[in-house]
């Protein structure tokens, strides 16, 4: 049975770019985007829920569609959930508002915004999946990272089928599955042992993750950095795709100097000069990430089709 749900967005929204801020590369097996629809399994209660969301109307006066399968319609307070985390992962609640303002007063940021205007800032469903990401991203590329996520999902996840997209594993189910498995699955020893590290302390709540919602953004990356094998730079990613802090930005991280420096017309730039720029865009460096990444796969073709941002009007979607 397909249950079907609609969720209001603000205007102006976009359910194209913002899925690809989330989902960050075609490797993604996790979040999957076919040009019209974002397809994920949500983990909603025992069993997971896959979805389909698609935006209906135009940029200006959007509404979203959310297709649950199931073997029955979800009852009143499952719907809650399923809208909640969908909210919340497309950043639907986040007034972007301000920091259009300030982006409108920057000679070199207003384009770039008003380019990708209907973007609103992705956020991953849990600080463990953002934990995840971190550890399997960690000195290799963004797709051998996202790749190794998506083959750990299915293979934890064996019930799911090739159409739909496999459910992130739970902190039980990757403490279940062991060093052994994830060497298997191509893990390192050290980073099966940094996964399993934040499975435990997530689960155990030695993570205390009402301290990390109450923690201002320093002492967040100061919490998240105790945990073995998570350094400045996974804490700040955790801190801004996990937590919604859209005031960090990852200032180690070797991509966003490369296309920063492109942007800028600038030689090169290091982890000094990009926290030196984050007080530029103060509060809201997170936002420019985001937006330096669209215009990376922008550049890379994946941005094109129907929603083509190169389009001079948007179409309404069907």
């Amino acid at each position: 049975m397909t249950a079907r749900l609609e969720i209001a967005a603000p205007a102006a929204f976009r359910l194209d770019l913002t899925v690809w801020a989330l989902r960050r590369s075609p490797a993604n097996r996790i979040d999957v985007w076919d040009g019209a629809r974002w397809r994920r399994s949500l983990s909603v209660g025992v069993e997971p829920v896959p979805v389909e969301v698609e935006q209906t109307g135009t940029v200006q006066a959007p509404r979203l569609v959310v297709y649950c399968a199931g073997r029955s319609a979800p009852r009143a307070g499952r719907r809650a959930q399923i809208v909640g985390q969908v909210r919340a992962m497309l950043g639907l609640d986040v007034a972007v508002e301000p920091f259009e303002r300030m982006a409108a007063g920057d000679a070199q940021l207003a384009p770039l915004a008003a380019r990708y205007r209907g973007f609103r800032p992705p956020r991953l469903p849990s600080v463990f999946e953002a934990l995840a990401n971190a550890v399997a991203c960690q000195q290799v590329s963004l797709a051998s990272g996202l790749a190794l996520l998506g083959k750990t999902a299915a293979y934890l996840a064996p019930q799911a089928s090739q159409t739909i997209p496999p459910p992130f594993p739970s902190p039980s189910a990757v403490l279940g599955a062991g060093a052994q498995t994830l060497r298997e699955l191509g893990w390192s020893q050290r980073k099966a042992d940094y996964l399993l590290g934040c499975a435990q302390a997530v689960q155990s709540g030695a993570l205390d993750q009402q301290a990390l919602v109450a923690a201002d953004d320093a002492q967040a990356v100061a919490l998240l950095s105790r945990l073995r094998g998570i350094k400045r730079w996974s804490a700040q990613y955790v801190a801004l795709r996990g937590l919604g802090r859209l005031a960090v930005l990852p200032v180690d991280d070797v991509g966003a100097h490369k296309h920063l420096a492109l942007w800028l017309g600038q030689p090169r730039l290091d982890a000094a000069a990009m926290q030196t720029l984050t007080l530029r865009w103060r509060p809201y460096a997170g936002m420019v990430y985001f937006l330096l990444l669209l215009k990376r796969l922008d550049d890379q073709g994946l941005l094109g089709g129907k929603d083509s941002v190169n389009s001079r009007t948007m179409p309404t979607l069907p």
